[in-house]
This record gives C-alpha cells, sequence and structure tokens, in this order.
C-alpha cells in the first residue's frame, strides 16, 4: 500500500509534475502556469494557499491530493476544498485514490470541517463512478461560476 505524507517545500517539483500530467489526463496540457518556485515558496508561507499530500510507492510519487480550506456561512465552520486528485496511471487501481481520500476525510474531521468538496469534469465517468461509491453525492443545483482573465480585469476597473 500506498504510504502518504503531507508535501513540504522540496516536493514543489514532484507536485508540479504531478499537476502537468493532470492537466494534459484534462486536456488542458498547456494551461499550467504555476512554476516550482511559486509552489516552493507559497508552501513555506507561514499560512499556505494550499496543503498537498503526497502518496507514494516504492520511493516514487503515485498521485497526489492538493486542497485548502474554505467556509461555509451556514455552518458557521471550515470546509476542506479538494483542489486536483490525480493517481498516475500506472497506479491506478491500488487503492491510491481511496486512501488519498480516506486521509483527506481524517483531516477535514480533525480539523473540525463541516464538509469536504470537490468538483469533477462531466465527462469523467470514471472518477463520477468512483465517487459515488465513496458515498459522495452530485451538487446538481449548483453551478460553479469563474471570473479570470480579462473579465476579472474589466471587473476590478
Amino acid at each position: 500500500m500506498a504510504a502518504i505524507r503531507f508535501a513540504t517545500p522540496a516536493d514543489a517539483a514532484t507536485i508540479l509534475a504531478l499537476v502537468r500530467e493532470l492537466a494534459a489526463y484534462e486536456r488542458e496540457p498547456d494551461a499550467v502556469e504555476a512554476t516550482e518556485a511559486t509552489l516552493a515558496a507559497q508552501l513555506a508561507e507561514p499560512s499556505p494557499p494550499f496543503e498537498c499530500l503526497i502518496a507514494e510507492l516504492d520511493g516514487e510519487a503515485a498521485g497526489f491530493a492538493l486542497f485548502f480550506h474554505t467556509y461555509s456561512t451556514w455552518r458557521g465552520r471550515r470546509g476542506l476544498w479538494l483542489e486536483d486528485l490525480f493517481v498516475r496511471p500506472r497506479h491506478r487501481g491500488a487503492g491510491i485514490g481511496r486512501a488519498l481520500l480516506v486521509e483527506l476525510a481524517r483531516v477535514a474531521l480533525d480539523r473540525g470541517c463541516a464538509r469536504f468538496e470537490w468538483t469533477v469534469l462531466d465527462w469523467n465517468e470514471l472518477a463520477i463512478g468512483f465517487y459515488r461509491s465513496l458515498g459522495a453525492a452530485p451538487m446538481d443545483e449548483w453551478t460553479t461560476w469563474r471570473l479570470d482573465g480579462a473579465a476579472l480585469a474589466a471587473l476590478a476597473r
């Protein structure tokens, strides 16, 4: 079974490699703007903008889960947001994705989080089936909205 540990700034290159592999899997191979230096610096901050779990098999990174905290005004408590979950193809089917999510559920409960949430691409039927098998449910009545790039800059003017 994979060993799961929290990432440190020294893991920035590994995290970036996994993020790039995830981007390729999600059909956006050129979308990654993050750099190793940025990730290392952010992980070294007193209050990092994200945390990351790395799953290792035989000393090699097999997958990761990158997350951060949110806040629910209705619950009056923090939540845990899973930004990225990825297991390298050669390691899929070995329980690594489940192990990462189990560890994140433990982190959420240990930290008093009211919920643990994430998004999934509509076409990713394998992931959707996996999440349903864990007891997760889609929030079909909610639609994620986003401002970025020129639209974000225009609104800020």
